[in-house]
Order: structure tokens, then sequence, then C-alpha cells
């Protein structure tokens, strides 16, 4: 993982996360049932009755849930399974496909009666009458399988109940479309499933970011669920053609239609998301804005009558083949569209298609493996929209050596009146960046230091060595085992399972505290680290787990921390090895980068402590922003630090007590440590406040005598 420039066209810069790949093409290779590696892994678990599958894009999870269901119903007794999807255009993920002709032992068949994707009407109450009858239908025949929408599937447990799919399997794709909320139905009715106990579930997501909003699932509930997990490291390094994917931002200033050129580089095919017509970046004319970005492609030349698609000339001669998704005026010509890039022509013809430019498509389940860029104008507030827009350019196509996604951001400027909202929505982007690296990088394992070797992993050339700097590699799970002296271990199952599985959902809602990433990138001078690795991220690990002890809760915080601080750290280990000249070689960029700074140091968790997360990335958006714009923001943000809130206080006075217990003495406010000053600016502040809740009940009383 590197900081670089990432230049095709050599017209700008994008600085962005270049992620390189090993190209080992574990992620293609079958085994003799015909399952690549994310397949077989969720095969080995087939027995659970729930199962929940967090795996990337192009992972191939729709055929990996047809293994597990043909399973369930010749091996375990079920009497059908229920394949439910967010949108009827993933529907096609699920047609027949002939697996015993690759070592399986039964075919996948949905009859066409029962793929409900296809049928006509869209889904809504008014008209989904016919569809909740061919659900009712399904269940009473001897078919086995079928595929509906969410949204068809909601509608028939309202009519039909919960009891009418006993000893059926569910299988929900896309799963963080449901939420824990009381308002989403789909959510609830899987609750009542759960309740009964009747059914099989397995849930599949690309994106399980649980902080974006709403818990997917409530604690309980989830804990009943076994998780395979295959990450977006153990994918892309698995890939046969794909060598990097570089994940930046470009800020503009004016129209957005105006700086595209830019960014979107006609010799790419690239998939552009334009911003929501409610948006800041949006001109308020989505057709004009399609047009725009055509003109700055070349010369319109007509409609290919077969395709719908526009045709474009470039200047250097070429004729592209431009998708219009976003006009819906013409409904026959959208649908010659949208045909045309369901073609299986399209996945054997790089020269299909050229460019796609969508507002709400081609996101989730759209499968075009030649795309090579994803430019997205405009935030994302859905830190899973955004893993579902990579997902567009990260499928492995011969040739295609580097994908790229870029997020295209109005830059604040003095002379904008929406300064506030401009903030909001850069700090947003860079949220997203971040934990987009998070999510690419490999799981990390720590353990106390001389805890010894974990089997599996390999320590290189020296071995495992007592009291050394102990990195070890697992190949096969794409981990890397680190020791970190003074880390907590967790005590609890629950707490072991959130370290091991769930890291990333900690450090979303961190990325996505605004206080964060305000004090943390721009008011660096006043913001001590500790005030960020132990109070926000301590707060936010005490909110989502309150009724673990407080062993758990510490030991998370840790494990969050030294994730995201150690990835961090070895990306500017290796923007500095770039810097003077070094190079480093393909798969490996991350782990040198990790050696490189562990290796520097004592690696303790109070060092890992007393580090701020955002160091690289500020060091990326100082690249990226001009200098008076960066310097506003820095004013804008320091301007606003109040003085430490109680909660805050009462943290501070905690960590003063460990500190004593640790010491034998106070913290002293006078110190030049910062951080022991800070925590007896925290006592101090703290008994004041008391002080003023003890004289306010006073006066109470008083009154009330």
């Amino acid at each position: 993982m590197t900081e670089q420039a990432s230049n095709p066209t050599n017209t700008y810069t994008v600085p962005s996360v270049s992620i390189t790949t090993a190209r080992t093409g574990m992620s293609s290779k079958a085994n003799a049932l015909g399952m690549r590696a994310m397949q077989e892994r969720a095969y080995a678990k087939r027995g659970e009755q729930y199962l929940l599958i967090k795996s990337p894009p192009a992972s191939g999870k729709s055929r990996a849930l047809m293994f597990i269901s043909l399973d369930k119903l010749h091996n375990q007794g079920l009497q059908q399974a229920i394949i439910v999807v967010p949108e009827r255009s993933i529907g096609g993920s699920f047609a027949d496909e002939p697996l015993s002709q690759y070592g399986f032992h039964w075919d996948w068949h949905v009859a066409p009666q029962w793929n409900l994707c296809n049928a006509p009407g869209i889904d809504e109450p008014r008209v989904a009458k016919s569809k909740v009858d061919a659900v009712r239908k399904f269940l009473a025949s001897s078919d086995k399988t079928l595929v509906c929408t969410h949204a068809t599937f909601r509608f028939a447990v309202e009519e039909l109940g919960i009891q009418a799919f006993d000893d059926r399997l569910i299988a929900v794709d896309e799963f963080h479309h449901v939420s824990s909320n009381p308002d989403n139905k789909l959510g609830s009715q899987l609750n009542a499933f759960i309740v009964r106990d009747k059914v099989h579930l397995v849930a599949m997501t690309g994106s399980y970011f649980r902080g974006d909003s709403e818990a997917v699932l409530a604690p309980a509930d989830e804990a009943k669920f076994e998780t395979v997990t295959y990450t977006y490291y153990e994918q892309l390094n698995g890939y046969i053609w794909l060598k990097s994917l570089d994940i930046g931002y470009f800020f503009y200033t004016g129209r957005y239609v105006d700086a595209i050129a830019k960014v979107l580089d006609p010799g790419l095919r690239t998939i552009v998301h334009i911003p929501s017509v409610n948006s800041r970046e949006s001109l308020q004319d989505k057709e004009r804005e399609v047009n725009e970005i055509m003109n700055t492609l070349g010369e319109w030349k007509g409609i290919d009558p077969s395709t719908g698609f526009h045709q474009v000339l470039t200047k250097e001669g070429r004729v592209l083949k431009v998708a219009d998704l976003v006009d819906d005026s013409d409904a026959p010509k959208r649908s010659r569209v949208l045909a045309a890039l369901k073609d299986p022509a399209q996945k054997v013809n790089r020269h299909h298609v050229d460019v796609i430019i969508a507002l709400g498509m081609a996101k989730e389940g759209f499968d075009w493996i030649w795309c090579e860029h994803a430019l997205t104008v405009g935030y994302r507030s859905s830190l899973t929209e955004i893993v579902q827009i990579i997902g567009r350019a990260t499928r492995d196509a011969e040739g295609k050596e580097r994908a790229r996604f870029t997020n295209l951001i109005a830059e604040p400027t003095a002379e904008q009146t929406a300064v506030v909202e401009a903030v909001n929505d850069m700090l947003k982007a860079i949220s997203a960046s971040l934990l987009m690296e998070q999510v690419l990088a490999p799981r990390f394992e720590f353990t106390p230091k001389n805890t010894g070797p974990k089997e599996g992993f390999d320590y290189g050339e020296e071995g495992y060595k007592d009291g050394g700097h102990n990195i070890g590699v697992n190949e096969k799970t794409g981990q890397i085992h680190v020791e970190i002296n003074g880390l907590t271990t967790p005590q609890s199952p629950e707490a072991t399972r959130i370290c091991k599985e769930d890291l990333n959902e900690v450090v979303t809602s961190f990325l996505q505290d605004k206080t964060v990433l305000e004090r943390g990138l721009f008011d660096k001078e006043n913001t001590l680290p500790e005030e960020l690795t132990q109070l926000r991220m301590g707060k936010i690990v005490r909110e989502r787990y309150p009724d673990l002890c407080g062993t758990d809760q510490e030991a998370i915080r840790q494990h969050a921390i030294a994730a995201m601080n150690i990835t961090q750290q070895a990306k500017l280990a290796l923007a500095q090895a770039d810097a003077s000249g070094g190079e480093t070689p393909g798969s490996v960029a991350l782990l040198d980068g990790v050696r490189k700074f562990v290796n520097v140091r004592d690696l303790d968790i109070d060092l890992i402590d007393r580090i701020n997360p955002f160091d690289a990335a500020y060091a990326v958006l100082a690249k990226a922003m001009d200098e008076k714009s960066l310097r506003q923001v820095q004013a804008s943000i320091a301007a606003k630090k109040v003085n430490i809130p109680e909660d805050e206080a009462r943290e501070l006075a905690k960590r003063a007590l460990q500190f004593k217990n640790e010491r034998g003495r106070l913290p002293d406010i006078n110190s030049a440590d910062a951080w022991e000053k800070r925590m007896a600016e925290g006592v101090a502040v703290l008994a004041r406040y008391r002080a003023q809740a003890k004289a306010a009940q006073g006066k109470g009383e008083s009154g009330n005598g």
C-alpha cells in the first residue's frame, strides 16, 4: 500500500492510496467440486442453520449460495430454497448453472415461473399481489428454488405469515439493506424467523458496515450466526491480471462538469456516477450534465440503433460507446440500453461499451468486468455504497492490470457561503478513503509480546524470537500476526470474536465521528493523539458494546486503534521509502511498511496510543488541496474547539487514576508531558462539574424548604 499520484493522462494529480496485488491466481482456481477459494470456505460451513457470508464484490457469493442451497435441499432435509435479492436486475445472478460439469453433485435450476425477478410489474404493494400469489403457489408446489426481490418477500411474509416458510432456506443477498430498526420490515421479519427457529438463514453481503446507520442485526441475533469472512485483501491478491487498485479524491472549484475532464480519461473504461439532484454538486439538470460529460469526451456522432449507446468521437479519432443510464424519459430506449449492457457479449468483448454514465444504477450486482475506473461525483454518505461502487472496477479481466476509484469533491473556498457544508462533504470523502484502506488491508491478529508463534504463520528467515519484533504472515488467509507489548487480551468469547471479525465496524464508527475527523486532521496543534485514541475511541467502544466488561472494552479499543495506526504508519513508511527512491515489490508492499514501522520502534500499546491516526491522511490532503483553502478549514475547525465536556473529563479522570496506580502519583497539571497535563486538566474540570452540580442541588433543596 503506497501513497502516490495516480496520473494516467499526465494532466492531473489525484493523491491516492495504491494497493498492489500478488496475482497468485488463487481467487480463480477451482477445487475438485468446481469451487473457488471463497466458495470452498463458505461450503465448509454449509451445515450451520444461521450463516453470514462477508465477502467482496466479484468473489462469487451467488455461486457459493447455489452450492450451499443444493446441499441443504438434498442432504439437510429442507423443503425449498428462497433466494431474496434487493433489485430485479440482480436476479440474473441466480440463473441456471450446470454445476455438475465442473465437478459438483447437482446442477442449479430455477424454473422460469419461479424467477419472479423476470416477471413484469414493479415491486409495490398495489401491483405486488400477483407475485405474492406466485410465492404462495411455489410454497405449495414440489419445486425447489425461487428467486424474488426483498420487496416481494416482505409482502409475501406479511400476507402468508412467518409459519408458511417453516423448514425452508431463506437466503438474503446484499444483507446490508436489512436493519434492526423496527421500521425496517425485512429486518423485523428476519428477527421473527429467528425467534420461531424453524428456517435456515444464509445472509450475504459485500459491505457489512453497520456503522453507516442502524445495526443490521440485534447483538443477540447476530451471535447466532456463524460468520464466513473472505477479505478484499485475499480477493485482490488472488487475481490473475489486476496488479493494482488506486483510491483517491480530487478537489475542484466551480462546476463539476468543467472539472471532470481532469479526471475522466477517455482511454479508460469508466463508470461515472453523477451527483443526486438534491446534492450541492448537482446542476439540477441531469440530462444537461450527461450531455456536457459527453462533450468532454469528444464530438457526439449519434446513437447506435441496436444498443442505444451514444457514439462519441474523441480527439484521437476513436469512437467511444457511451451508455446513458440517467435518461429515463424514453422507456423503450432505456430498455434497449439495459438489454445491451446485459448482453453476454459484453463479458467477452472489452470493446462492447466504453463509458457508462449513471445516477443510482450500476452499483450492486452490476457486472462489467472490463471497467477500469469508477468515477463518483460528490461524496457518498454511505460507506456501503462506496464499497459497492469500487467493486464495479475490481473485477479481474484479461489484460486489465490497473483499476481506480476517484471521488470528485467540491473544494471549500473562502468565497463560498456554504463553507460548513463543503467541509462536511470533504470530511466524509476522507473518512471513506481511510476506511477503504482498512478494508483493503490484511486482517491483523494482535497478541501480547512473547505469547509464542501462531500455527500457519511464517516469521521470515530468522523465525519467531522471544523478545523480538515478531511479525508473522499467513499466506493462505492473508492475515498478519503482530505482537504488541502491553496489549490487553479480550476475556469473553464475544470480545474475542469482535477483535477477530469486527474491528472494521469499530473503526467505521471512529472514522464517522465528525469531532474525531475535525480535530485529528485540522486541529493537530491543540489535539493530543490520546484524546482521539483513548478518549474518543474508548467512548465509541463503550457505547457500541455496553454489556461487555471494562477489560473487554479496553481490549477492543486497543485492537481497533492498533489496526488503524499500524496500517497508517505502514503507509507513511512506504511513502518515505518511495520518496527516497526505494522500491517495494508487489503484494508485500503493506507488509514491508509494517516491518519498517515496527522494526524501528519498540512496539507497545502506549506508543500506538501516542500516534495521531490521521497523520498519513493529512499528508495526502496537503497535496490535494489549495493551501489557502486548507488553512481556512483549519482555522474554522480550531475556532470551534470548546472546553472539555463532562463525559470526556470523566474519562480523563479515569485515565488519571490509572496513571496514579502505575506511577504512585496523580498527573501534574504543570507537567511538560502534554498528555499528563491533559489528564490533570480533566481531573480539575470534572471537580468543577461536580461542584456545580452540588451547588445546584443545594439551591434546589433550599428552595424546597
